[in-house]
């Protein structure tokens, strides 16, 4: 007796086969093979099975053949991702952020379990993770997209690199903001980073391209860059002070929800306080340092008036 003839055997009575089909009236049915229901109430009444001998053809009692030994096992085998698995759940406490909590899961993962053990997250912690690697790329692209399109008004790389220097003391600020009101870094204040993007460019093209008229008109560049920066002061704090203004109601918000406005109004009114002082000292200077061997959009434009002024037959 071979153990698949055992195997086999058990199969069939136990879990059932389907051995043939027949036709009735048109319609194909299933001949499934199985003991009947009753031959089978306990574990020990295995042992009264026969199995036959594929060589002499008799039927040999299974209980001559195995042994029965009780022990517990899981009631259900769970599998995640076509992998056997065991799922542990457990709620954060009040104050704990998720993303430490996952730190911290990792860590003791990397300390207790053995190399060959695979770990994996589901529920509101997958989540989390799929919309932090979201949000970085759309931050990215988000950055990408206005420097370029920054590029293609300005007809330069150079300025609008000097305008997106803001945007990261834009971050710098909403962070800290963060992380003074003790709040954490997640889905909502991220939203926010990515609006910041746009909000801190906005205080540096004013000066930009206030000095790149002026240097259309005819003045030197230092000229042209403190009189921009003198005389944008006053619109870039007023556009700043609104905006700001605008995400107050956020932070003061009361009820359902107000912690998800409360982080988003935060990173808002910090992010772009920050950029809006840095905006009034940091651009000038970068664009000092960058832009002074560069053109104004409208050079081009100029030359070409200029040469068709001084050589009216060409025109």
């Amino acid at each position: 007796m071979t153990v698949t003839e055992i195997g086999s055997t058990l199969d069939t009575l136990l879990g059932g086969r389907t051995v043939t089909r027949y036709v009735d009236d048109g319609q194909e049915y299933d001949v499934l093979l199985e003991a009947q229901r009753g031959s089978r109430p306990s574990p020990r009444s295995l042992e009264s099975l026969m199995v036959r001998s594929s060589r002499s053809g008799e039927l040999v009692p299974l209980s001559s053949m195995v042994t029965l030994t009780d022990f517990a096992g899981p009631s259900t085998l769970n599998r995640f991702n076509r992998v056997r698995a065991v799922t542990i759940s457990a709620n954060l406490a009040d104050g704990y952020p998720m993303g430490e909590a996952l730190d911290y899961m990792q860590a003791a993962v990397d300390e207790v379990l053995p190399p060959e053990v695979q770990t994996d997250l589901k529920g509101a912690a997958r989540d989390y993770r799929e919309a932090s690697g979201a949000t970085a790329f759309l931050l990215g692209m988000g950055v990408l997209v206005v420097f370029l399109v920054l590029a293609a008004q300005f007809e330069s790389f150079i300025h609008p690199l000097v305008i997106m220097i803001t945007v990261p003391l834009a971050m710098i600020g909403a962070l800290l903001g963060l992380w003074l009101s003790g709040q954490s870094l997640n889905t909502y204040s991220q939203v926010g980073l990515v609006m910041l993007v746009g909000l801190a460019a906005k205080n540096g093209i004013l000066i930009v391209e206030f000095a790149n008229q002026l240097r259309d008109a005819g003045h030197r560049f230092h000229e042209a860059l403190v009189e921009a920066a003198v005389t944008r002061m006053r619109p870039v704090i007023m556009t700043a002070v609104t905006t700001m203004a605008g995400a107050i109601p956020l932070i003061l918000s009361s009820g359902a929800g107000a912690e998800t406005r409360l982080v988003l109004g935060t990173v808002i009114l910090c992010g772009l306080a920050t950029a809006t002082v840095f905006t009034l000292f940091v651009v000038p200077v970068a664009y000092d340092l960058l832009a002074r061997r560069t053109g104004s959009p409208g050079a081009v434009a100029q030359r070409l008036e200029r040469e068709m002024a001084d050589h009216p037959s060409a025109h």
